[in-house]
């Protein structure tokens, strides 16, 4: 499909590619219209004029993150920011929310068995074998419960959406999610630079996820009354230190590094100008690994020694709790619509992307006599590293991958080559608008008594021509996700205030000098 004028002059949807922002499908949401006549009636100046005032909102919001290079080192970079949003209606975003939390309530059950009574591996629905051989099992949580037995008390699920229109579940990230900053940052943003387009689109709102991490923080306290909560970060060098900085202040707790932290008698507390106070519980973004220096890596200066003594004895709350790394782990995932079978007995709501798991022969055959037509992944890896997307290898480096694979089964999945839908994203070189793949990054929370999903999500973009690798470490972006409040369409009369386009089909920039300052942000 090619349309004809203004910033969409240049837009093909390459065949065979579902077009979020112009194919017709089911669920695609009817007032797409609306919010292309936004775009499209803007001029290539008119439209970068809006986008350096949302880039000048990252800049002084110092919304950044790390791109690393092959020679090591990371370089920092502004956030790649595209202003025009996909949209997803209000009927389809209720079934995604219901097969989310379906889904996580199976996770946490099947994290509860397995360090418990592992049912679910004595019975051979999940192969014990690929649970034992996980790099991040944690021992020491055999027979323990955490407080509300909330083991996933933040997830990450990666979802795309296939040519037949329908969402299907790429991964999970369960050990320490990021990017929820980035959909705060993106919101505000787009809130500052097409205010209008909001004042006349019932978009959900994302703001309150700060106060629904707390409140869940605070469920699982070990302690009655107030809580004290701190977030545990590896410090100011981590990519996501912006995202530490920014949830802590928003959500009114302490940003800690592991030696603003002790534990005395079997108690953590924290070091302040007014002496020791006593922590509830810690939201950790740091890796089981350098969690506990007595535990697991003795040479860790990031955690806090004797951590886990405390934890275990049920006097401080670990979030996520230690060991829950075995469920993100990509072979594991293969599993989980068995999961939802055999604890929820359910059918999955949302589907997963097809997965064969290389430690097992038959599967691994398959994938040997199919390399070069399927995708590679390590099981651990995350930030789209390692990631080798098959038919783009030389003959050379299918042998040499099918080596690796070889070598170390356990360590590899491989899945069908998905080509993700794709969306209208501004390139400058193209001076207009071009498709672009997507991917989407849902958030759920459980506590105890507790289970919501942010109703919106991370649209990550990959901004290279034909790439299908939309993690900002490898240089993609992202759009702000607007999840309709009511699926209404827009009354027609309204099109011209929504869209903010005067009688001349001209953009109206009354008040568009309110950008980001320092202060504001």
């Amino acid at each position: 499909m090619e349309q004809s004028a203004g910033l969409f002059a240049n837009y093909v949807v390459p065949e065979g590619i579902l077009d979020e922002s112009f194919s017709d499908f089911p669920s695609s949401y009817e007032g797409y219209e609306y919010v292309r006549t936004a775009f499209g009636g803007l001029s290539p100046k008119d439209f970068k004029r809006l986008s350096e005032s949302a880039k000048l909102s990252f800049l002084n919001q110092g919304i950044t993150y790390a791109v690393y290079s092959e020679e090591g080192g990371g370089t920092e970079k502004v956030f790649p920011f595209d202003l025009f949003p996909r949209v997803i209606s209000n009927r389809e975003w209720t079934g995604l929310e219901e097969g989310l939390l379906q889904r996580n309530r199976a996770l946490n059950l099947f994290l509860q068995d397995v360090y418990s009574d592992q049912k679910i591996l004595k019975d051979k629905v999940v192969p014990a074998d690929i649970v034992n051989s996980s790099a991040h099992y944690v021992k020491a949580m055999e027979g323990f419960k955490p407080v509300g037995k909330i083991y996933t008390h933040i997830s990450g699920t990666d979802l795309v959406r296939h040519t037949d229109g329908n969402f299907y579940v790429l991964e999970d990230n369960l050990r320490n999610p990021s990017g929820v900053s980035y959909v705060l940052s993106n919101r505000q943003a787009m809130r500052r630079t097409l205010y209008e387009m909001f004042n006349h689109t019932k978009v959900e709102d994302v703001s309150d996820y700060p106060n629904m991490l707390r409140r869940t923080l605070a469920s699982v306290s070990p302690q009655k009354g107030e809580p004290r909560c701190v977030l545990l970060t590896p410090g100011q060098y981590n990519s996501a230190y912006y995202e530490h900085s920014l949830l802590a202040q928003r959500m009114g707790i302490d940003l800690v590094q592991g030696t603003d932290l002790y534990v005395d008698n079997d108690t953590v507390f924290m070091k302040t100008m007014y002496g020791p106070l006593r922590v509830d519980v810690i939201y950790r973004r740091i890796d089981d690994a350098y969690l506990d220096s007595e535990m697991f890596r003795p040479d860790s200066m990031l955690g806090v020694p004797g951590v886990m003594r405390a934890y275990l004895k049920g006097k401080v709350s670990i979030v996520n709790a230690p060991g829950t790394g075995i469920a993100d782990d990509k072979a594991i995932c293969a599993f989980v619509p068995d999961m939802i079978r055999y604890y929820l007995k359910q059918e999955p709501i949302i589907e997963n992307v097809q997965t064969f798991i290389c430690s097992r022969p038959k599967e691994l055959k398959y994938v040997l006599e199919h390399l070069a037509e399927l995708v590679v992944k390590p099981v651990d890896m995350s930030g789209g590293y390692g990631v080798m997307i098959c038919d783009r290898l030389s003959k050379k480096e299918l042998v040499e991958l099918a080596d690796q694979i070889k070598a170390d089964p356990r360590n590899f999945i491989a899945q069908p080559k998905i080509m993700l839908s794709t969306h209208g994203t501004f390139i400058e070189e193209e001076n207009g608008f071009v498709p672009r793949h997507i991917d989407l990054r849902t958030f759920t929370l459980l506590g105890k008594g507790t289970e919501q999903v942010l109703k919106g999500g991370l649209t990550r973009v990959a901004l290279k021509k034909g790439s299908l690798i939309v993690n900002s470490s490898q240089g993609g972006g992202s759009k702000d996700t607007w999840v309709i409040a009511s699926d209404q369409p827009v009354d027609q009369e309204q099109r011209q205030e929504q869209t903010g386009l005067n009688s001349q089909g001209q953009r109206n920039f009354q008040g568009e000098t309110h950008v980001t300052t320092q202060q504001q942000a």
